[in-house]
């Protein structure tokens, strides 16, 4: 009898463990982490300067909880819950959210923002947990950083998200196990995600890109001003995909991002795929090595006719592939018109010994006119015939009108690229890549000279003695100025 008592009594204690956990009695109130300890002294506690949340914690639906305390840290113990009914922001200098720090390894489960709540973070770091699933409409994320993150309560990336359009910008994303940034393929979500640093997410190498966004919807997915850096060792991980396999519509713009060191740099899948393609720097997207299964600057496939995507002004260098087309996928790289200007670049794109600047393995006739097919020369008809693959190669393929062409098209040098920036936002030590000698100058918001100094081509390395803020940094190669946001923490 005894032992059954004693198995009872441990039986109860281990639910009761298990479902520790407080939540906001829904009154309509903003609550603070001191609030919550006063409240549920059990669940949060404050030492040292820094709060720990040991309990899972719940905010109900007309509540709100807000951290807007400058150089506030929270530590999260393993596997504890954060869960929004109402709202969570984050609004103050050096927030941090992270993994109680004795085993940084012990993930924290994540952040759960369910539907009709709000999630705002600003100037935010979140270690350590297990992601952050978005089920609402309502996120936003500004200047944070979202890093180590494992697949708990978010598996398909370090933040998933499933309706509206939220908003990602000038953030950082590192070594999360799965994708920094996604959406489900049968959810339309309308992402704008710009001006952020990726680098070697999606750890456990599978085939998922760093960003791996479904269909948009009636609305636009907007990939902008990104920076999106692969390990070369994880070799099944490309860098931007959108896809919509199931029907839905998606309207897409691809804008000035550099993307390289993936297994391939972007694709869009879908018959109901549209949008833009412009300004993006992708090189040394290559890493798998296999040309069968990857490696190309741009790759596009739809199941049937129907895909209508315009890529300008793109530089496509050291890919397995420049561009490929598959099944119907269709673009169109240039026909004339203000829309559609044409001036992509190709460089060094190939494989098994073979340039592959253009790759059309569908049936349909493709516009590519005034683009450099082969930079730093003036080709002759018969050199850019050799790196385009169309029906003058089989007859069963579409054809690509390729003329006019050339690499000085008009007064504008297209071998000028947009110097890479990274870290950006940067704790001091900026990097710069440019393909060619200039210079650099830096004004704050106001627009008040700071900092002026000269480029040489390849890499240099800026100290920045610079306060916390935005800046404008705008970078002189040759014939064309080029304007960037620079954010220091």
């Amino acid at each position: 009898m005894r032992k059954q008592l004693l198995f009872a009594v441990l039986l109860l204690f281990v639910q009761t463990i298990a479902f520790s956990q407080y939540t906001t009695p829904g009154t309509g109130v903003n609550w603070t982490l001191d609030d919550l300890i006063t409240n549920a002294p059990a669940s949060v506690s404050l030492n040292g300067g820094i709060y720990t949340i040991s309990q899972d914690i719940t905010i109900a639906a007309t509540d709100a909880l807000r951290i807007e305390a400058d150089n506030t840290t929270v530590y999260v113990n393993a596997g504890v819950l954060i869960t929004v009914f109402g709202s969570l922001v984050t609004n103050a200098q050096n927030i941090t959210i992270t993994a109680t720090p004795a085993n940084p390894q012990s993930y924290f489960q994540g952040i759960r923002l369910e539907d009709n709540s709000v999630g705002s973070f600003k100037n935010t770091t979140i270690t350590y947990g297990g992601g952050i699933r978005v089920l609402t409409a309502n996120f936003t994320m500004d200047n944070c950083t979202v890093s180590y993150h494992t697949d708990l309560i978010s598996t398909s990336a370090a933040i998933s998200f499933s309706k509206g359009s939220p908003v990602v910008k000038n953030s950082t994303f590192k070594f999360n196990k799965m994708p920094a940034l996604a959406s489900g393929a049968n959810q339309e979500v309308a992402a704008l995600i710009e001006n952020n640093y990726l680098e070697w997410n999606s750890q456990s190498n599978g085939n998922r890109p760093q960003i791996n966004m479904g269909p948009g919807g009636n609305d636009t997915i907007r990939i902008i001003g990104n920076i999106v850096k692969g390990n070369p060792a994880n070799t099944m991980v490309g860098g931007i995909a959108v896809a919509a396999l199931l029907g839905n519509p998606s309207k897409v713009i691809i804008d000035n991002n550099t993307v390289f060191d993936n297994r391939y740099g972007i694709t869009v899948a879908g018959t109901t795929s549209s949008g833009y393609i412009r300004g993006n720097i992708l090189y040394n997207n290559n890493t798998q090595n296999n040309p069968a299964l990857g490696g190309s600057g741009i790759s596009l496939s739809a199941a049937g006719v129907g895909m209508n995507i315009i890529a300008s002004n793109n530089e496509i260098r050291g890919n397995l592939w420049g561009i490929t087309l598959v099944t119907e996928g269709h673009i169109n790289l240039g026909d004339g018109s203000d829309a559609s200007p044409g001036g992509n670049i190709f460089s060094d794109n190939g494989n098994g010994g073979v340039t592959y600047a253009l790759y059309n393995n569908t049936t349909q006739a493709v516009s590519a006119m005034n683009n450099c097919w082969i930079e730093g020369t003036e080709p002759t008809p018969a050199q850019v015939e050799a790196v385009i693959y169309h029906q003058a190669d089989d007859a069963s393929k579409g054809l690509v009108n390729y003329t006019p062409y050339g690499c000085t098209l008009g007064t504008v040098d297209f071998a000028i690229a947009q110097p890479i920036l990274y870290p950006n936002p940067t704790n001091g030590v900026l990097n710069i890549e440019t393909v060619k000698d200039g210079s650099v100058t830096i004004y704050s918001i106001s627009g008040q000279l700071l900092r002026e100094c000269m480029l040489t081509a390849g890499e240099n390395q800026l100290r920045l003695d610079l306060s916390q803020g935005v800046y404008i940094l705008k970078s002189t190669i040759g014939n064309k100025s080029f304007y960037q946001k620079l954010i220091v923490n």
